[in-house]
């Protein structure tokens, strides 16, 4: 399973667990495309599953890194180390 971070707004992050983390999808209405991932997080003190970040496909590259910085506080699987 891919643990996907679908990044809404600066306060709002929903994440879902996902069989594969294509490139472009629908999601409420909304095109997201995906920005990072899947990659798979170094082992800590649990075994995590691949991650994938997806952003709404009219974001610029760095909207997105703006965006992803603001929710770090907020998901975790934003902070681990690849």
């Amino acid at each position: 399973m891919i643990f996907a971070v679908f990044l809404e707004t600066s306060h709002d992050a929903k994440t879902e667990h996902m069989e594969e983390a294509p490139e472009l999808l629908q999601r409420d209405g909304r095109w997201f495309s995906l920005r990072a991932g899947p990659r798979q997080p170094r082992q800590t003190d649990r075994v995590w599953d691949p991650v994938a970040v997806y952003a709404p496909d009219e974001l610029t590259e760095e909207e997105f890194q703006d965006l992803f910085e603001l929710n770090r506080t907020r998901v975790p699987e934003l902070n681990l180390k690849y």
